[in-house]
């Protein structure tokens, strides 16, 4: 490819589009830009109107610091504007879309794309998340505490562990019946601590009342858990993280209740097995869920204790989500607030084989959700290929296993989540190269609008996968890499509670990921929490981190290097998880800026580089990360 093409670039960010969430019939202005020296004939950008293709010519808007703008205006009136870029040679026509520049007219599946009349949560790209599993995070009053045999659930008794720094047995034997004693005074408590490690916002698992440990078993939507402190301590909790300017996402699953709900259990106990059926036989709950003619139910996964939610009910739809009082309006209103949803198993909700309404309730959700809060954030659990639902109409991002934290756990080496669980798959070496890294990033990113982009919610550790850093076989220089990349892509970024103190685990177990945050540890001194607290400070100050482009610049064996960027500041990511020193190339002009770089990057770590015409070359050691500040 020729060298003037790396130039090339436009996305659909502030600096390149005039109004990024324009309102149908605004005029907005849409710009590109390369190099001022690129042999350029013409340069026209292809969409369509009312369903006609349209090619309008762009004129030269300007030139700064080397970089020539082309621009066009366009009026919308459609719900999405999507649109691609010719650039003409003396000789040739190269076409431009989010992906990729090619010499072939390409199909519209990356085309840059703008919602009309979209609401973004535009203050989720400047936060930095950090995920809280209550029962585990801080006990702030033993007197709410579950209490060994206070109930008994699906055969086995609810256990109080003395101990807090006790490892959490596997399922088996605790049956996610033993509790620590954390609640929402602990986390109300530690809100200090969170701000100075340079957390903005919480993503919390689920508070309702519940049996287990977990609470996605729940037993009443409108009722904060008493274990945690019931609604008064929530309320507290929303008030005092509000006055301290801070987000709060709930979590809640939709898609299932408990088995000792009352709609499904009428009389709504924490029941044994051998004291009779489940089933509330006779009551006008029963269309709730999916009965069989023998009394059989369906169940998440057929785990016999979460039946599954039947939303051919429109009594259902008017209780969790359409009326004034439904369970997503309530958290929203004062005087809780909340910021955001966060919906469990959201992939599977609304489906039954040949019942498919998710496309239908999930636009219903989005805009109860909107009525009654524009900037509340609305994400869904799905860990595969979840594009269908980021269209502007549903969710605004899924936990982004796909497109972040699955590629980035096997360019390190891990086998993927879902191949370790299949005998043929698992049995592959599974490192990817960065290359197929890069691609999988990009063809994530590239087939949603910007403002969907920068609502990502990234994040490589969660309540459901085994820790990276508790893997021996990574190394916490290869570590480092991750953390800095989860806090450079575009998106958001989640914290793990615990991450930032280098906190312990097991490998491939659910009960292995969710110790008890180790509180009588010298955290702040350990290398994991001053690596997190750098970068949770800079992601909240840096306009370039926020607002800023991305661009791909090298992929090459097993070094991967981007640009996180604004008109003002560019910050370079290096993450090698090579076994061999490297040399790479980074096109600094491509941004307007002189081939100059300091000695060392942000964190410190010398630079080795020499400068040639307008290119440096970095020299990466093995498995060595860098994050550069031009």
């Amino acid at each position: 490819m020729e060298k003037w093409l790396e130039s090339v670039y436009s996305d659909g960010s502030k600096f390149f589009v005039s109004n990024p969430l324009p309102k149908k019939g605004e005029t907005i202005k849409i710009l590109i830009r390369m190099y001022d020296t690129s042999p350029v004939k013409a340069v026209m950008l292809r969409t369509k109107l009312n369903g006609i293709e349209t090619v309008l010519d762009m004129k030269k808007e300007f030139v700064e610091k080397g970089l020539v703008y082309y621009s066009a205006e366009i009026t919308v009136y459609e719900d999405v504007l999507h649109y691609h870029f010719y650039i003409v040679t003396e000789d040739k026509i190269y076409f431009y879309n989010q992906k990729e520049i090619i010499d072939y007219m390409p199909a519209e599946t990356y085309d840059f794309k703008i919602l009309i009349d979209y609401n973004q949560p535009s203050w989720v790209k400047r936060s930095v998340f950090y995920q809280i599993f209550p029962e585990r995070f801080f006990n702030g009053n033993t007197e709410n505490d579950v209490k060994t045999g206070e109930y008994y659930f699906d055969g086995y008794p609810a256990v109080k562990i003395e101990d807090w720094n006790a490892e959490p047995k596997e399922y088996e034997e605790s049956h996610c019946l033993d509790f620590y004693g954390g609640d929402l005074e602990g986390v109300k408590e530690k809100i200090p601590y969170l701000k100075e490690l340079g957390v903005n916002a919480i993503y919390m698992n689920p508070i309702f009342y519940a049996a287990t440990v977990h609470k996605y078993d729940c037993l009443d939507y409108f009722t904060v858990d008493p274990h945690f402190g019931g609604d008064k301590a929530f309320e507290e909790l929303m008030d005092e993280l509000h006055k301290n300017n801070m987000k709060l996402m709930l979590d809640v699953s939709i898609n299932h209740t408990g088995t000792a709900n009352r709609w499904f259990n009428k009389e709504g106990t924490f029941f044994d097995k051998s004291e009779g059926a489940y089933n509330n036989t006779d009551s006008k709950e029963r269309c709730y869920y999916f009965f069989n003619e023998d009394n059989s139910y369906k169940a998440w996964f057929d785990v016999e204790t979460l039946p599954t939610l039947n939303y051919t009910s429109e009594e259902l739809r008017n209780i969790i989500y359409k009326g004034e009082n439904s369970l997503v309006k309530k958290w929203l209103k004062p005087p809780y607030s909340i910021d955001g949803w966060r919906f469990d198993v959201a992939d599977t909700m609304a489906r039954n084989n040949e019942i498919q309404l998710h496309h239908k309730v999930w636009p219903e959700i989005r805009k109860s959700i909107k009525e009654e809060k524009p900037d509340a954030y609305i994400i869904g659990e799905d860990w595969s290929d979840h594009n269908e639902f980021l269209n502007g109409d549903e969710w605004d991002s899924a936990m982004n296993y796909f497109g972040f934290g699955r590629p980035l756990r096997s360019f390190l080496g891990e086998t993927d989540f879902f191949m370790m669980r299949n005998p043929n798959l698992s049995k592959i070496k599974p490192k990817i190269t960065a290359k197929n890294f890069a691609s999988r990033i990009k063809e994530h990113l590239c087939r949603l609008p910007f403002v969907i982009q920068e609502n990502q919610f990234n994040l490589f550790d969660s309540h459901d996968i085994s820790r990276l850093h508790n893997n021996k076989e990574i190394s916490f220089e290869e570590y480092r890499g991750a953390v800095i990349m989860l806090f450079t892509m575009i998106g958001t970024a989640n914290i793990y509670y615990g991450d930032e103190a280098g906190i312990d685990g097991r490998l491939y177990t659910n009960e292995g990921c969710r110790y008890p945050m180790p509180w009588d540890k010298d955290i702040k001194s350990t290398e994991y929490y001053k690596l997190y607290s750098k970068l949770a400070h800079l992601k909240t100050s840096e306009e370039a981190l926020q607002d800023g482009g991305f661009k791909v610049l090298s992929d090459e064996d097993y070094v991967f290097v981007y640009a996180r960027f604004s008109k003002e500041d560019v910050f370079i990511v290096v993450f090698s998880a090579d076994d061999m020193d490297r040399k790479v190339k980074i096109p600094v002009r491509i941004f307007g800026k002189s081939p100059e770089i300091k000695s060392t990057d942000i964190f410190g770590t010398e630079l080795n580089f020499i400068v040639e015409k307008e290119d440096i070359y970095l020299k990466v050691k093995a498995h060595t990360s860098y994050l550069i500040k031009l």
